[in-house]
């Protein structure tokens, strides 16, 4: 493509060089650069991308989209100079690779907690249903029926645009993506074309990015903002900020809600570890899903698949069939009749949500044992919650190790700390090694009792010191029920 093509109606400050120039690629990585490709160069919060010009030009680059030039050019390199380059490379990623969402209906979740589970289970509907489709996850991603690892809740967005390039070239009709507050804030979904968007909810998390709640809110915010007139945007109205996030977008606004009034509407009539009976919208509906975060996450799927057009009998009856996503309150049951969950819960409000939806279906006199950390390198200031969260839900604690990432986990663990009071301490023991940790907690357990693993979820590994080391907590759980015959 030539770059005059690929810059047309942008706003440029500067270019030095030939505008008629083809290039066969774009990158923001200078070490992935091929001969004649684009690449921008992006202020990172940890390294910038005006850094590395030399070496992606010694990789092949023959253009360059700055914010500021290099103190020397080169002959032969086209340098385009603009205000922010950040704000253009999702653009550019779309352009470069076709307008990809022209051919697709792209549906985006955003939310605190249970962007995966809403993404997850419509990718699966429309399957059901006969469609190829796509999924953009933090658990997998998906091209129709072929996986494709995830490394990022939202890819970047040379990453997402070749891969809705290929969703097209697979033939897929429909996309759902999980959208992170860091895409919406970084520009990685400029230029894409959404049918709809869906908002969840909003809690505490990744306030070592966004600084405070009321930016991660705009963050969120932002991305409804911009849906175009033709979409949809449903939205969660027993979520305090569910309103607020729709107060200005253009599309067309609809409702989901367990406690009030809303275009798709439910409540519990039977609530089981395997499975909950609902009434939606006046219909009995038999699920394999258990607690109110999970209703809620069905009347979300639910409302997506009516305004993409599925009849809602329809919707219903695959509703019904669908199943929990690798990681969300995962059951595993041991021979000794303890029931075990793996769940993905890494914030204060998903800890309480997941131990509130144990204990309205914990037989009486059972124990909920729950093994819990913290990620390292992250918002600190969620720790101490998390903490007293797991305590405040369960009968017995045990603080482990989650990612500890470049920090000590037992710096992490003295922070959780500060959110458990002395009292509550005889409940909490403290185990920095998480199979231990684990393990132990089984054998606290009895007959009847539930022991919780929160935090890792899908996660086959442990990050620490940057090396990541395969450890899987449904794995290591199903190890300690069988070595321990509990």
């Amino acid at each position: 493509m030539k770059l005059r093509e690929l810059f047309r109606d942008l706003s440029l400050e500067n270019v030095v060089g030939d505008m008629e120039m083809d290039v066969c690629g774009i990158q923001i990585d200078s070490r992935l650069i091929k001969s004649h490709e684009l690449f921008i160069a992006l202020r990172g919060t940890l390294s910038d991308g005006h850094a590395y010009v030399d070496k992606a030009i010694e990789n092949g680059a023959t253009a360059m989209l700055v914010d500021t030039f290099p103190a020397t050019l080169q002959d032969g390199i086209t340098y385009i100079k603009v205000e922010n380059t950040e704000l253009l490379v999702g653009v550019l990623a779309t352009r470069f690779n076709g307008d990809p969402t022209k051919h697709l209906r792209l549906v985006g979740v955003t939310g605190t907690n249970g962007k995966t589970t809403i993404a997850t289970l419509l990718y699966n509907m429309f399957r059901i249903l006969g469609y190829k489709v796509g999924l953009i996850s933090t658990v997998c991603n998906y091209v129709d029926d072929e996986p494709v690892a995830s490394t990022h809740t939202t890819p970047d967005p040379i990453t997402l645009n070749k891969l809705l390039g290929r969703m097209v070239e697979a033939g897929c009709e429909y996309v759902f993506m999980e959208v992170s507050s860091h895409a919406v804030a970084q520009h990685r979904i400029g230029g894409l074309v959404f049918a709809g968007g869906i908002f969840t909810n909003l809690t505490r998390d990744h306030l070592d990015y966004h600084g405070t709640v009321a930016n991660y809110l705009q963050a969120k915010k932002s991305f409804f903002d911009h849906l175009p007139k033709e979409s949809f945007a449903l939205t969660n109205s027993d979520e305090k900020n569910g309103m607020v996030m729709v107060q200005n977008t253009v599309a067309s606004v609809r409702t989901y809600s367990l406690r009030g009034m809303a275009d798709f509407k439910a409540r519990i009539l039977e609530d089981h570890f395997d499975g909950m009976i609902l009434d939606i919208m006046g219909r009995e509906v038999a699920v394999n899903f258990t607690g109110r975060f999970n209703a809620s996450n069905l009347l979300a799927v639910l409302g997506s698949a009516v305004s993409l057009g599925v009849d809602v009998e329809e919707a219903l009856r695959v509703l019904s069939m669908l199943r929990p996503v690798a990681g969300r309150f995962e059951t595993v049951r041991s021979s000794g009749g303890v029931t075990g969950i793996v769940d993905y819960a890494h914030t204060p409000d998903a800890i309480a949500n997941v131990l509130n939806a144990i204990r309205e279906v914990l037989p009486p006199k059972a124990k909920v044992i729950t093994v819990v950390g913290a990620g390292g390198n992250r918002d600190k200031g969620k720790r101490p919650l998390m903490a007293s969260e797991a305590v405040a839900g369960s009968d017995r604690v045990v603080i482990t190790s989650d990612n500890p990432r470049f920090e000590e986990p037992d710096d992490i663990i003295r922070d959780m700390l500060e959110g458990v009071t002395l009292e509550q301490r005889k409940n909490v023991l403290v185990i920095s090694d998480r199979r231990e940790a684990i393990r132990t907690a089984c054998m606290l357990a009895d007959k009847g009792d539930v022991v919780l693993l929160a935090g890792k979820g899908h996660e086959t590994y442990q990050e620490v010191k940057g090396v990541k080391h395969h450890f899987d907590d449904k794995e290591v759980l199903k190890e300690a029920f069988a070595d321990l015959s509990v």
